[in-house]
């Protein structure tokens, strides 16, 4: 997506990796054909692949900027870590940092951290591997983690590995500890106000601890959702959990919430897995909601 202005706030994509992604039935298990065909004229081709069936999706952070901070949300999968379970993940060599870099912001610039939740696809460039331990990318930044969030993760690890819940594939160890042992953690509220422009909202399910972020500025209100949506046709079926959800009916019922909200204030929606343009708004129709996306 282009840069997004709000006043004096800017709101740019940085893409880590996109295109075809799951088939909606392993992702989706209520999956229903007819529901696509039913869609099909806002769904295709730009957010499903026509030729093969597969969702489109990308995994991507958000970097705000306003006068007094920047402030990343969701850090995606990162590079040299080890996950097994996915193996386009698994060891990764992108580059994401370069490409920040070439926004003009250096780790050092970076003033917060957001991660929606801390599943694996969101931590992942907490950390880099540097003199054999993994230390924080962003020196100076304060990482916010809901404290719900947090605590739920730490309590997993803990657990025999048949009773952990999915979607973390170890990276608690290696994305998250290593910013609480640094000092540069900080446990908030699903209530917590960063300043006047930014703020969470709790969007427990998805997991436990499950945040969005608002931002106001420029007469425009901006929902960051993270995963309480993964894909647009969640939009028009809000019924329909992933199969990461830790919690179906409470996920069902933040994102029922969450959409009526983003329609009535007519608030630009930016998830954490819409493929490009990205940007967009739910518009209520007959039935329920569909994504009309703001063109680049």
């Amino acid at each position: 997506m282009k840069k997004l202005i709000l006043d004096d706030v800017s709101v740019e994509c940085l893409v880590e990796s996109a295109g075809k992604s799951f088939h909606p039935e392993f992702l989706f298990p209520d999956f229903d054909p007819s529901i696509i065909s039913e869609h099909e004229y806002w769904l295709l081709p730009r957010f499903i692949d026509h030729v093969s069936g597969r969702l489109l999706m990308s995994i991507h952070t958000y970097v705000i900027r306003t006068p007094d901070y920047i402030c990343l949300v969701d850090t995606c999968v990162g590079n040299c870590k080890q996950r097994p379970s996915t193996p386009a993940w698994n060891d990764r060599q992108g580059p994401w940092l370069q490409n920040l870099k070439s926004l003009g912001i250096s780790p050092e610039d970076v003033d917060y951290v957001v991660c929606t939740h801390l599943h694996v696809d969101h931590v992942g460039w907490n950390t880099v591997f540097r003199d054999g331990i993994w230390v924080p990318t962003f020196p100076n930044a304060r990482y916010l983690f809901h404290r719900i969030e947090y605590e739920f993760w730490q309590e997993n690890i803990s657990l025999d590995p048949a009773a952990r819940s999915g979607a973390n594939d170890e990276c608690f160890a290696d994305s998250v500890t290593p910013v609480v042992q640094a000092g540069q953690a900080v446990l908030v509220e699903s209530d917590h106000v960063i300043d006047r422009r930014l703020c969470f909202e709790a969007s427990p399910g998805h997991t436990p601890g499950h945040i969005c972020l608002n931002l106001q500025s420029g007469g425009k209100d901006v929902a960051f959702t993270g995963d309480l949506m993964h894909h647009p046709i969640q939009v028009a079926c809000p019924d329909w959990n992933s199969r990461f959800c830790v919690d179906p009916e409470l996920a069902r019922d933040s994102r029922y919430a969450y959409l009526h909200d983003c329609a009535e204030k007519e608030k630009l929606v930016l998830a954490a897995h819409f493929a490009s343009p990205t940007l967009g708004k739910v518009v209520p129709e007959k039935k329920g909601f569909r994504f009309a996306a703001v063109d680049e």
